[in-house]
């Protein structure tokens, strides 16, 4: 059974991301852990300048998180009925990332599923600050559906690739379960003006090979100066509908990531991205 947590500040951003995470896992069985962190809501709060306010206005923010989780799970019953998903709401006092890592731990979670921008929806920045710190700290891997995308089947991903750090096995089991439910082609992504790889590399490369052997993939090197771009554009030479990538030290991620500002980042997403963090568990 795969356990799954579904972050929510109940924005219509975080709903879609829920109907997108129970369609594309809706032939296996998992256990959703819908989450609620609200400690933001608290201490944002102007108003309250006192212990005795602040503990009054904790309690009213958890009741009223309580409810709309409660309001959440009934719709959600309606709309995806599914003998083989279990769901558990839970309203944690607490930062996101923190509330998200201690939870991966508690349950030995699979993968973290969430929207890239909530409430805010800002459509100039790729990523939400939550999103964002999520991406970065969370222990687990992390798939991201961009702000009103409706679910499609996963046929085609593209998985950028330099090769040069070890997979982890777990992770890629679930890539591995998800393109072989769907038949999917992984297109992996070298981008290099070298296509001769490194001892190291082919190693990789052939882990790779053998973590996904019942899967169909395609490997391709672009000559490109800015990685970017190569994604962007592979996206759509592709029809990618789900890209992959690896947050790790000296990845290609984290050199997209660890932007001074989230403005930076130039990956203009318009599919589903996972994030493998590398990370033994």
């Amino acid at each position: 059974m795969k356990k799954i947590i579904v972050p929510t500040d109940f924005s219509d951003n975080a709903l879609n991301a829920l109907h997108y995470a129970v369609e594309l896992f809706k032939y296996e069985r998992c256990e959703f852990f819908i989450m609620h962190a609200y400690a933001d809501e608290v201490y944002d709060n102007n108003s309250v300048i006192s212990r005795e306010l602040l503990d009054d206005y904790k309690a009213s923010v958890l009741q009223t998180s309580e409810n709309a989780l409660a309001a959440l799970l009934k719709k959600l019953a309606e709309i995806s009925p599914n003998p083989r998903h279990t769901y558990k709401t839970l309203s944690r006092f607490g930062n996101l990332v923190d509330e998200t890592n201690e939870l991966v731990d508690e349950q030995n979670i699979d993968v973290v599923i969430m929207g890239t921008r909530g409430k805010t929806d800002d459509r100039k920045i790729t990523f939400g600050s939550h999103t964002l710190q999520v991406l970065k700290y969370v222990k687990c891997p992390v798939l991201a559906i961009p702000s009103g995308y409706n679910y499609i089947r996963p046929k085609t991903i593209l998985f950028p690739t330099d090769f040069r750090l070890p997979y982890k096995r777990r992770e890629l089991k679930i890539l591995h379960s998800l393109s072989k439910s769907y038949r999917s082609i992984i297109h992996c992504l070298y981008v290099s003006k070298f296509e001769k790889l490194a001892i190291r590399q082919e190693d990789n490369k052939a882990f790779l090979e053998e973590a996904l052997s019942d899967n169909e993939i395609k490997f391709h090197t672009r000559d490109s100066d800015d990685l970017t771009t190569a994604i962007n554009t592979c996206i759509d030479d592709y029809g990618a509908q789900m890209l992959v990538m690896i947050n790790s030290r000296h990845s290609y991620l984290e050199s997209i990531l660890y932007q001074s500002t989230i403005d930076k980042i130039g990956l203009h997403l318009k599919v589903p991205f996972f994030v493998m963090q590398n990370l033994s568990r």
